[in-house]
């Protein structure tokens, strides 16, 4: 998503003026599912079976980025947390009980983007975290 332009932020900044943002958000977001809806489909997600072996998968791409010598971050356990979550996520909208290592791999740079952070020589050399994340999930074998 690109910043706006300068007209619109200024836009901005005067409806925020106006209308306290806690009350202007409820006039521009649109309800698409109740509170009651979210909790069902998060306890739809947590039912989602991840195999043992998945998880270990999960940890060792997470631990991976605490060794990579391209980055000078790597993710925490949230962020192995938010990977499993995600993955399960991503089996439930496929009509999938059961979570596969694609839905793992897919979801992988999504969740671990924000969260690694580069050496100031690699991000010097114009590599990019998804870069980084894809040679991870080249030397973490996959389970089978």
């Amino acid at each position: 998503m690109k910043y706006p332009q300068l007209a619109d932020e200024v836009t901005m900044l005067k409806a925020a003026h106006i209308t306290p943002v806690e009350h202007g958000v409820a006039n521009l977001v649109n309800r698409v599912l109740t509170a009651a809806q979210v909790s069902e489909l998060q306890a739809q997600v947590r039912k989602v079976h991840i195999d043992e072996k998945l998880i270990q998968y999960i940890a060792a791409l997470v631990h991976e980025t605490r060794l990579n010598a391209s980055l000078y971050l790597g993710a925490s356990p949230r962020a192995s947390i938010a990977v499993m979550n995600c993955a399960k996520a991503t089996a439930a909208i496929n009509n999938r009980d059961f979570v596969t290592p694609d839905d793992i791999v897919t979801m992988l740079p999504h969740v671990l983007r924000h969260r690694i952070m580069l050496t100031p020589e690699r991000e010097m050399e114009g590599i990019s975290t998804d870069e980084v994340i894809a040679e991870i999930l080249k030397s973490v074998e996959v389970p089978r």
